[in-house]
């Protein structure tokens, strides 16, 4: 079930409530006062059924500030916040794991498989990259400094102290940060263009983006790496980052990627069963930059490959 509306979740810190199997408590703060906890739960989130909202506080999974079990018939006064801990009694697993490639006291580098997400959403909240390693490391300030699609396998940065994120986050902001991606899609048929540029603005449906007139916003190095019968491996190199920029460009130029469920036409939605013998042929394989914290040059690579 998809928790509409939920609210993000608190980084620990100082007497903030402690993880719950590497999940982090989500606060929700009450605008307008309620009947009671109940009442105001199942108004606020409604993507959440009352009788779902009603089993958590059964099972102690809704707190108040000072931490004590929050009950349904508790009164929910205006200014009043909640936390509680996302749970999803149906969620699918994932028969995959995702790897840690580096880890200091700053940062951890992992590697995630295809058809994970990143962080809590949707059907997954367990499966995530987020919450496995939260459980791995029981590191409750664990937060990623930069997303891939759910789709795409391969690095993902991912901080571990509050002080620390600014400095990451300037990195992705300043373009400080190389970042190579493979893709396999068709062989070529004609010359391309060393660098696709254009304009991306979200489409229809929603989780699709699409290509329209007007000054370009998104730009893309491309390389052909290797040609095998009629297909080749690409190197990609993102120079911004809006959204499927990757799979749109390539998409644009005649060149879908293998596996790709979302162009050019939608062949699975984002909340369809998913056929892991078809993953997106999509791979976040290098990443490079000086660590701000330490001066360090750092560079990862992917541990995974693409199917050519």
């Amino acid at each position: 079930m998809r928790e509409a509306g939920h609210a993000v979740p608190l980084p620990l810190r100082g007497n903030q409530l402690p993880m719950r199997d590497g999940v982090s408590a989500s606060v929700v703060s009450v605008p307008q006062g309620a009947a009671n906890v109940l009442d105001f739960l199942a108004q606020r989130m409604p993507g959440i059924s009352r009788s779902a909202w009603a089993e958590r506080l059964a099972q102690g999974l809704v707190l108040h500030e000072d931490g004590q079990t929050a009950l349904p018939h508790h009164r929910c006064p205006p200014g009043q916040r909640l936390y509680y801990y996302r749970h999803l009694a149906d969620e699918p697993a994932l028969p995959f794991q995702a790897r840690i490639l580096f880890e200091d006291v700053h940062l951890l580098v992992a590697d995630k498989p295809h058809f994970m997400p990143v962080t809590p959403s949707g059907r997954y909240v367990q499966q995530s990259l987020l919450v496995q390693l939260k459980r791995l490391t029981d590191c409750a300030d664990l937060v990623p400094l930069h997303r891939i699609d759910r789709e795409t396998a391969g690095l993902v940065l991912l901080g571990k102290r509050l002080p620390d994120r600014d400095a990451y986050h300037a990195l992705f902001r300043d373009k400080n940060i190389h970042k190579i991606y493979h893709a396999v899609a068709a062989a070529p048929t004609k010359t391309l263009p060393q660098v696709y540029a254009s304009r991306l603005v979200p489409g229809e449906p929603f989780f699709r983006t699409k290509e329209v007139a007007g000054p370009a916003n998104s730009e893309t190095r491309i390389r052909v790496l290797k040609t095998q019968g009629d297909r080749a491996l690409y190197q990609l190199e993102p120079v911004t980052g809006k959204r499927h920029q990757l799979r749109v460009h390539m998409n644009a130029l005649g060149l879908p990627m293998q596996g790709d469920a979302f162009y050019p036409t939608v062949l699975r939605g984002p909340d369809a069963p998913d056929d892991f013998s078809q993953p997106l042929q999509l791979l976040a394989q290098s990443i490079a930059f000086t660590d701000p914290h330490t001066g360090q040059a750092r560079v990862f690579e992917s541990q995974q490959q693409l199917t050519l």
